[in-house]
């Protein structure tokens, strides 16, 4: 007879464990391709300050 109440507990304990851990999933995800966006972002402002610097310092070497 105990037999029959091991599945079922299981069953009433795993399956809304699962149903969490598949929404802490997806809002994980949505949150990582939020941050890739500001991260591209951020690399394409500092490649502009990286050109404008470059631009900069080879004016100051030109006016030797």
């Amino acid at each position: 007879m105990e037999a029959v109440w091991v599945p079922l507990a299981v069953a009433l304990i795993g399956g809304p464990v699962m149903w969490f851990l598949t929404r802490f999933d997806k809002r994980n995800t949505d949150q990582h391709a939020e941050n890739q966006k500001v991260l591209n972002r951020i690399e394409s402002k500092i490649e502009k300050v990286d050109e404008r610097l470059t631009d900069h310092i080879t004016w100051h070497i030109d006016q030797k």
